[in-house]
């Protein structure tokens, strides 16, 4: 685990973040902004973020899942309905250079203090809106939340096996790529600034989010119009690329080419399932995926599934043991990596994005309190 890292020259060194965001997608992407050297201010109403109370675990009242969204950021209370608020986040956004919200559409431009209103006012700000349809057309304004997302985007309807019912993906996977494409947006916005002098709305939705994980299978269906069903562990298109049992634990399979498909059946002395026309190529492989599996079980019956994955690993074919989530976080290659970082009482996942010259760093624990940015110098 490492531990804080000094305070340095981060490749956002100089840009202030005004975080306006409460849950997850807002507060992932002024997270990572804060991350790589942006100064974070994160205003919250008054209660606090709503996630403050979504636990347990809690940590002095504070849940586990507010810690993980919200370092390097400090922290003011406001209550943006109030005109006082109001006068407070303006004087925020006078020295801000990205502001990051995602309050239900028309909150802000009711309170005076929405992007259209604020653009006039503050022509180089870069306003990154977090909704979950988008402020317009069919379901335009409505409030997203990630699981209804996944079942509307189609992603529940492929995840899960075949004979089961639809399954929500295991983490609010919808959320966290939206705080991505947010944080991308942001940052696309910012180097066109540096042209232009002027910022823009970033509009980043969960909806789109959901729409745009559908690869490959809506890839899949443009060219063959079949409605992708659920195929529990295994892909749609490779094979094997599946959850195999072995003697002991089960590992993943992920060979997706001829060569690693012959690599492996010469590690386990099966070259006939190679040279198999039914599975000498990837195309054959999958279509006959039925028959392959148990044949494949079968010769990975004498092997420990841990030691096979790093035999396999170590010869060129892609494999893995099957972790559960404190075995992933404890792995060396996870400490190696620096993906769990230490200050103080807080543990949280590392960035993981790594930058040569300006590396992230780890400066500010969640709860840190702050009334102003580190710099309020003006410079625009």
């Amino acid at each position: 685990m490492t531990t804080t890292q000094a305070a340095h020259g981060g490749a956002l060194q100089g840009i202030k973040v005004l975080d306006l965001s409460r849950i997850l997608g807002g507060p992932l992407c002024g997270q990572i902004l804060g991350d790589h050297g942006a100064d974070v201010l994160k205003v919250e109403p008054p209660q606090g973020d709503d996630t403050r109370s979504w636990g347990p675990p809690f940590r002095d009242g504070v849940a586990s899942y507010y810690l993980g969204l919200n370092r390097n950021k400090r922290v003011q209370f406001m209550d943006l309905a109030s005109a006082e608020g109001q006068a407070q986040v303006r004087a925020l956004m006078a020295q801000a250079d990205v502001v990051v919200e995602n309050f239900k559409t028309g909150t802000m431009e009711k309170w005076g203090i929405g992007y259209e209103q604020m653009q006039q006012q503050f022509p180089h700000l870069v306003w990154c809106r977090v909704t979950g349809f988008g402020a317009d057309g069919p379901l335009g304004s409505l409030p997203g939340y990630d699981a209804a997302i996944q079942a509307m985007a189609g992603l529940m309807s492929i995840n899960g096996e075949a004979d089961r019912d639809p399954l929500r993906v295991g983490l609010p996977v919808v959320d966290m790529v939206t705080g991505l494409n947010a944080v991308i947006g942001v940052l696309l916005a910012l180097h066109e600034r540096g042209r232009s002098g002027l910022g823009q709305l970033v509009d980043a939705s969960l909806y789109d989010a959901g729409i745009s994980l559908l690869h490959p299978h809506a890839a899949n269906w443009f060219m063959n119009g079949k409605i992708p069903g659920r195929s529990g562990n295994a892909h749609p298109n490779i094979y094997p690329y599946d959850v195999v049992n072995t003697g002991k634990a089960p590992i993943f399979l992920a060979v997706g080419n001829d060569r690693q498909f012959r690599l492996m059946c010469q590690h386990l002395g099966q070259e006939g399932l190679a040279d198999d026309p039914r599975f000498a190529t990837a195309g054959q492989r999958s279509v006959h995926r039925d028959v392959l599996k148990p044949l494949l079980e079968q010769a990975f019956a004498a092997h420990d599934g841990v030691q096979l994955a790093e035999d396999l690993m170590a010869i060129g074919v892609p494999a893995a043991p099957v972790l559960n989530v404190e075995q992933a976080l404890q792995a060396p290659h996870t400490a190696h990596r620096e993906m769990v970082v230490k200050m103080g009482d807080y543990t949280g996942l590392g960035a993981p994005v790594k930058l040569s010259r300006t590396p992230a760093s780890y400066r500010f624990a969640p709860l840190t309190e702050g009334t102003a940015f580190l710099d309020a110098a003006n410079d625009h």
